[in-house]
């Protein structure tokens, strides 16, 4: 697959990512045996940079990962993340926090270093400059390669990168959700590469989309306003416009979404999830589809009609 580059430190990452939120976290139970049979049919395919983070089921989502990916180790980038507590999912970035959360990552990953490494979410008890020291921290010791942040604002990002290099800011972008877009000159201006999560927007762009009620009462997708009654009907609409688009192209939905990514940014990096190793190829295949620039124009005017608030942010 091809290669991308995040930020200007030497990072390269496959063009399509993997995220392993949906293994452990936020949409219902899952089978750890095929979970980790996606994970390796996507490095099969050619993926090589997978994302996973404390918050997935308090490092289950780590440890499962980490147990796949260890006899490809060498072949392959991890990024995980820090920053939330949990006992009231809220905010935490105080370094001795950042200490306690990054050495047990190491320990659940099975590795003596993380290539990646993200403040989850914006804390604002706490300075950015100091989070970003401790973060460097681990980069001088050897236990960190590189730094990125997710979930946060142009101020944090300038003063981030002010204090160490940022590689890569995360943030929630699909055809669904494109506020993100206002980050972009700056990302642009410092150098910063931009790793999608939701590319498939929660799986409303899947080609498998239900209404809230079909799913488990903890899939995330019971909270959010893309599956609202008031909205879910327009956005289905939408979808079946973008899936004539698909069609015509002789693609699926997901694959249309996830090309349409990669026509935005040649420094943008989706990272699509799924427990099913057949997604997984369906989705990766996406790498090789190219989009003429009418057919991007007639999927940006389509994003309009979306409905709804994207979940963070």
């Amino acid at each position: 697959m091809q290669q991308r580059t995040l930020g200007r430190q030497g990072l390269s990452v496959s063009a399509i990512g993997y995220g392993a939120m949906g293994t452990t976290f936020a949409y219902g139970p899952g089978d750890d045996t095929e979970s980790v049979a996606a994970i390796r049919h996507a490095h099969e395919l050619g993926v090589t940079h997978f994302d996973t983070a404390e918050l997935y089921g308090w490092g289950t989502g780590e440890r499962l990962l980490g147990a796949a990916l260890a006899p490809i180790r060498d072949e392959v980038t991890i990024a995980t993340k820090f920053g939330f507590t949990p006992e009231a999912y809220a905010p935490d970035s105080r370094p001795e926090h950042i200490r306690q959360v990054v050495d047990a990552s190491l320990q659940n990953l099975g590795t003596d270093s993380i290539d990646l490494l993200y403040q989850h979410v914006h804390d604002p008890a706490v300075s950015i400059e100091d989070v970003v020291g401790v973060m460097q921290e681990f980069v001088q010791a050897g236990k960190v390669r590189y730094l990125g942040l997710s979930n946060t604002d142009a101020e944090q990002i300038r003063r981030a990168h002010a204090v160490h290099p940022i590689s890569a800011f995360q943030t929630e972008y699909s055809v669904f959700s494109r506020e993100s877009e206002a980050l972009f000159p700056l990302v642009d201006e410092l150098g910063i590469g931009v790793v999608a999560y939701s590319p498939l927007a929660r799986g409303f762009l899947s080609g498998a989309v239900q209404p809230a009620s079909a799913y488990a009462a903890d899939d995330i997708r019971q909270q959010l306003e893309w599956w609202a009654p008031e909205h879910f009907d327009a956005n289905v609409a939408v979808v079946t416009a973008l899936t004539e688009i698909a069609d015509a192209k002789g693609v699926s939905l997901s694959q249309l979404a996830l090309a349409w990514i990669l026509a935005k940014r040649a420094d943008l990096v989706p990272i699509p999830g799924s427990r099913n190793p057949g997604r997984v190829a369906e989705n990766v295949a996406a790498a090789e589809v190219r989009l003429t620039d009418d057919e991007v124009a007639r999927i940006d005017a389509l994003s309009r009609d979306v409905r709804g608030k994207r979940a963070m942010g």
